[in-house]
């Protein structure tokens, strides 16, 4: 005898705590820009720092609280403190710098070179002792109830190349790789690029908000995340209207769960309309979509375009030969993932430098490509 209950579900993807990377060489501002999107993402925010107190060297920021972590790096040390802030109800947990795990005293490196030298296994089954204690750490980040931000510390990697011109064999920069175990950016929601400019680009991005986007992490990066984390749909467009009737919702499994998903549907209705209301649609409109929090738990003003970046931008399409009005608002609104925008003085100040930060790459890139033709 069949049973009519499918083992499957419709796919829907469900509000979710964010998990992402931030990587970069030393100064790039992978603290500032933890905290900046910590703030953005609303609630309290916890530090959790191996970089010798440096984190609480940001602290006219805003408020945050900070633990530190001595050597030796364990794993274990960082599960610890992640738990810790859990216990203690905080919303936003930034690790600065996960790096250590890794790479600093006491940690996986250093864990599996001495089970190496000490006669009890060879480099390579010497990874059987210590893999699970990476995985376990991981998981902890994967399973917390609190959003996660991870810094990573960047080298820079070279290789020898042979030049067709001229036949001489020189050193060439190839980019920046992450002290970390190898794979470790796919863990993670988002995982930002920083460059010595603090501009940041995605390397990995479930959301699809940064594709081929420049900018600097700021406060309004991290409600613009927190949006999509809370609505659960596409940015721009709107979530379907709930089912009328219990009939209507399509879940599979025990049907005493039917209510129940009826239930969530109509709360993530109430989330929506809730995000749509906050919304920016028109040019009176003074910044990103709300939180989905509440603006009384970080009540920040939005400053507007200035004049100043309104020249500069205009400078920048003109560069490019990009003249048109429609074309201009067009590649704005695309940027942005924002069709409401009007005109540029919709602009707040942050969208405007993220705006004009691309467009001078796009011009950088362009003169490259004519010099080198």
């Amino acid at each position: 005898m069949s049973s009519n209950v499918s083992m499957f579900h419709k796919a829907e993807r469900k509000k979710a705590k964010l998990r992402c990377g931030l990587a970069g060489p030393s100064g790039s501002g992978k603290t500032w820009s933890a905290l900046l999107l910590g703030f953005g993402l609303g609630g309290k925010v916890a530090l959790i720092d191996t970089e010798n107190k440096s984190g609480e060297l940001y602290a006219h920021l805003g408020e945050y609280h900070a633990t530190q972590i001595a050597a030796p790096f364990t794993p274990d040390k960082y599960i610890a403190a992640i738990k810790a802030a859990e216990e203690e109800g905080f919303d936003v947990i930034i690790i600065d710098s996960l790096s250590h795990a890794w790479a600093g005293e006491g940690g996986l490196l250093d864990m599996q070179g001495k089970i190496a030298d000490s006669g009890k296994g060879n480099s390579y089954t010497a990874w059987r002792t210590v893999t699970p204690k990476h995985q376990a750490l991981v998981e902890a980040m994967l399973q917390s109830k609190a959003h996660i931000i991870a810094t990573i510390r960047s080298k820079q990697d070279y290789v020898q190349q042979k030049d067709e011109k001229t036949g001489k064999t020189e050193i060439k920069k190839v980019g920046m790789a992450p002290v970390q175990r190898e794979g470790m950016e796919y863990e993670f929601t988002v995982f930002f690029d920083l460059d010595m400019a603090h501009v940041a680009t995605a390397s990995k991005d479930r959301t699809s908000l940064f594709d081929s986007r420049y900018f600097k992490p700021t406060i309004e990066i991290g409600k613009e995340l927190l949006t999509w984390l809370n609505t659960g749909v596409d940015p721009v467009s709107l979530l379907p209207p709930p089912p009328k009737t219990l009939d209507d919702v399509p879940v599979g499994g025990d049907p005493e769960n039917t209510r129940a998903a009826l239930d969530e549907l109509k709360k993530q209705e109430a989330a929506k309309a809730a995000v749509t209301a906050a919304t920016p649609s028109s040019a009176s409109a003074a910044g990103p979509p709300a939180d989905g929090h509440g603006s009384d738990k970080q009540p920040f003003e939005t400053p507007m375009i200035t004049d100043e970046q309104r020249k500069k931008l205009m400078a920048c399409f003109n560069d490019l030969g990009i003249t048109n009005r429609n074309t201009r608002l067009n590649w704005v609104q695309t940027y942005l993932h924002d069709p409401g925008i009007k005109s540029v003085k919709d602009l707040s100040k942050d969208r405007a430098s993220r705006i004009i930060d691309a467009l001078e790459h796009a011009l950088e890139e362009a003169r490259a490509q004519k010099a080198s033709a």
